[in-house]
């Protein structure tokens, strides 16, 4: 059976909804940048809102807006991923230009009447390898490609994250990471290493690679506009600056 493009197979869940403007082809950008969002179960309600809550406030920032005016085209591509087990990768909102305050608002209105799943298991690579083939379906040319990776747990699903991470780098595409210290752990216990030095190891990589940690749920409005001001300037620091 062929395999439908992520694009065709958010189209039905994205229909009910009032979609920002759709990215054109022959409109270029200073970075195409992919939010993938950890949904699995480990992630309650309550977290799951402010997660969203985060991506919504940061995204119409005056200081986010800034940035994006400062670019060389001064325009940036975005798409929201949800990610969960091996098996569950989800486009919420596909390809869309954000070069005005409207286009922003309209995106963060559009977040927030999705619909959310949740499901087991955290396959970190799982939401690489989805972004990746989002990236190769995007309708514009961008001048960086970025993922952002947001989770609160190490992968425990699907392949090592370092296979997808190398393979992501070698395309040229550079992965950040947004680490969420989650006080409940990993099913009543803690992880192997801490979650920080994790993503530095095994999720982070191409050029300019970094990670901003939130240190919790309520951190993490602060942590995502901090990040996506950075990743839309393309500034090049340490991998555990910020």
């Amino acid at each position: 059976m062929k395999r439908r493009t992520v694009l065709a197979g958010a189209a039905g869940a994205a229909a009910t909804l009032a979609l920002p403007r759709a990215a054109r082809a022959e409109e270029p950008v200073d970075v195409l940048l992919v939010f993938a969002v950890d949904v699995s179960r480990s992630i309650d309600e309550d977290e799951a809102r402010l997660q969203r809550q985060g991506y919504r406030e940061a995204m119409t920032d005056p200081r986010v807006l800034a940035a994006i005016r400062g670019g060389m085209i001064g325009a940036i591509a975005v798409a929201y991923v949800e990610w969960a087990g091996i098996e569950y990768q989800r486009l919420v909102i596909p390809w869309t230009r954000i070069a005005t305050a409207q286009d922003a608002l309209r995106w963060s209105e559009t977040l927030a009447e999705a619909p959310r799943v949740s499901l087991s298991w955290t396959s970190v690579s799982g939401a690489i390898r989805f972004s990746r083939q989002v990236l190769r379906e995007a309708p514009m040319e961008g001048m960086r490609k970025v993922i952002d990776v947001s989770g609160d747990g190490v992968n425990n699903s699907g392949p090592p994250a370092e296979v997808e991470r190398d393979a992501a780098v070698a395309e040229g595409i550079t992965i950040n990471g947004l680490p969420i210290i989650n006080d409940r752990g990993f099913f009543g216990r803690g992880p192997r290493i801490p979650l920080d030095e994790y993503f530095r190891d095994s999720v982070i990589g191409g050029p300019g690679a970094f990670l901003i940690v939130a240190e919790d749920f309520n951190a993490f409005g602060e942590a995502v506009r901090r990040k996506i001001i950075r990743e839309i300037a393309g500034l090049q620091a340490g991998p555990l600056a910020g």
